[in-house]
C-alpha cells in the first residue's frame, strides 16, 4: 500500500518544524513524490506558499528528504596503528559517475538514527557493529546540506575499529548493498589522507574535518589530564 505523503514520517518533521518556527501555511502543492520499494515516500518536491513570522513569502520551492544518517568507518592496523577509510562505490544521479561516500541511509518513522546508523553500516559494508561504538560528531543540532531548498538533515556519526591488515584489505572492492533497495555497492579501503581526496560530497568532507578535530580534541584533553 502506497504511503499518502500527509502520512509520511518526514513530511510530519517538516511540517511541524516550519510551523513551530512561527510561519504561516497557505498551502502545500505535492509537484512529484518518489516511493521507495515497500510504498514509502523516499522524496518529494513541494510548492509552498508559507509566511515567516515578519510577514515575508519564504521562497517556495522545497526537496522533502528528511533526516539521513553518514557514518564515518575507521579502520585502524593492529601492528602499525596507521589508519584507513572504509568508503563505498556507487553511480550518483548528480553526474551519473562514481563517487566514494561514507556508508549512508535514510531515517524512517520506525528507527532511530543510531539505529539507522548501525543499520547501513551492516548493509553497505558487511560489518556489524553496535550503537555503542558510534560517536556522534554533532550532538546539539541537526546539519542541513542546503538549507535554501531542501528539509534535509544529517547525524553525522564516527566508529573506529582494530584489525589486523590482511581483515581491514579483505573490505576491497566487496559487492555490497541490498538487492531490494536496487543497490550497485562496492567497498573501498584508503589511507586516510587518500580516501579522503576522493570524496566530492561536502557531507563526507564535513565528515572527515569534524572527525579529525574530535580526534585532535580528545588527544589535547588526555594530554592535559596527564
Amino acid at each position: 500500500m502506497e504511503e499518502k505523503l500527509e502520512d509520511a514520517h518526514k513530511f510530519k518533521l517538516w511540517k511541524k518544524n516550519i510551523l513551530g518556527n512561527g510561519l504561516k501555511i497557505n498551502n502545500i502543492e505535492e509537484v512529484y513524490s518518489r516511493k521507495r520499494y515497500n510504498g514509502e515516500v523516499l522524496f518529494s518536491l513541494l510548492m509552498l506558499d508559507a509566511e515567516t513570522p515578519e510577514g515575508d513569502k519564504i521562497p517556495p520551492i522545497c526537496f522533502l528528504k528528511g533526516e539521513v544518517v553518514c557514518v564515518l568507518v575507521v579502520l585502524i592496523d593492529r601492528a602499525t596503528a596507521q589508519k584507513y577509510l572504509l568508503l563505498v562505490k556507487q553511480r550518483r544521479i548528480a553526474e551519473g559517475g562514481y563517487t566514494y561516500e561514507h556508508p549512508a541511509g535514510m531515517v524512517d518513522g520506525t528507527q532511530t538514527p543510531l539505529e539507522i546508523a548501525v543499520q547501513e553500516v551492516r548493509e553497505e559494508t558487511g560489518i556489524h557493529i553496535t550503537e555503542s561504538q558510534l560517536i556522534n560528531l554533532s550532538p546539539d543540532k541537526r546539519l542541513f546540506p542546503s538549507t535554501g531548498t531542501s528539509d534535509e538533515a544529517m547525524y553525522l556519526y564516527f566508529c573506529e575499529i582494530e584489525l589486523p591488515s590482511e581483515e581491514i584489505q579483505a573490505f576491497e572492492d566487496k559487492n555490497m548493498g541490498t538487492d531490494y533497495e536496487f543497490e550497485r555497492i562496492t567497498t573501498h579501503v584508503f589511507p586516510f589522507e587518500e580516501g579522503h581526496r576522493l570524496i566530492n560530497n561536502t557531507n563526507g568532507l564535513l565528515l572527515d574535518y569534524l572527525y579529525l578535530t574530535y580526534v585532535e580534541d580528545w588527544a589535547s584533553l588526555k594530554k592535559l589530564k596527564s
